[in-house]
């Protein structure tokens, strides 16, 4: 298994960023390979939830359930980890955290995991670097800022 984490801080309150990890809308904005989300069952306590997630690559689309494994939505804390199967070949879960740190200030952390389920492709794990996670939560800071900022004026 691989694992990757990241933290960066976004110039935004809280509740702005998480709002990017709470609709299908506001997902494609920092995700936009994702297609599709679509709810198959909510729980109340949003932990068990599973939601159908569509995921374009090039021409293919990808299509997986994911679970909700963790939640906590407070007003100085706010956590989602979500775990799903893709192409029968990794075990993912991806974990988003936020911590307030000031009225308009966010400490954003991601860790990702993968677990490769076929021998063969093991190989691509052991290649595998930060990039996409690195990636991921720089969109998540230009995001949330342009949209705190358009807000602002």
């Amino acid at each position: 298994m691989k694992q990757w984490r990241k933290e960066i801080e976004i110039n935004a309150p809280i509740e702005q960023v998480w709002k990017l990890f709470n609709s299908e809308e506001n997902m494609q904005k920092i995700m936009p390979n994702i297609v599709e989300h679509k709810p198959i069952k909510v729980t109340e306590e949003k932990v068990g939830s599973i939601y159908r997630q569509k995921y374009k690559e090039g021409k293919r689309i990808e299509e997986y359930d994911v679970e909700t494994l963790e939640y906590l939505d407070s007003p100085d804390q706010k956590k989602l980890k979500i775990g799903f199967t893709l192409a029968k070949m990794f075990e993912i879960t991806a974990y988003y955290e936020l911590a307030r740190i000031g009225d308009d200030r966010t400490l954003f952390t991601y860790t990702a995991t993968n677990k490769a389920l076929k021998w063969f492709v093991k190989v691509f794990l052991l290649l595998a670097n930060d990039k996409v996670v690195v990636t991921f939560v720089e969109q998540v800071k230009k995001v949330a800022e342009a949209d705190y900022n358009s807000i602002k004026k």
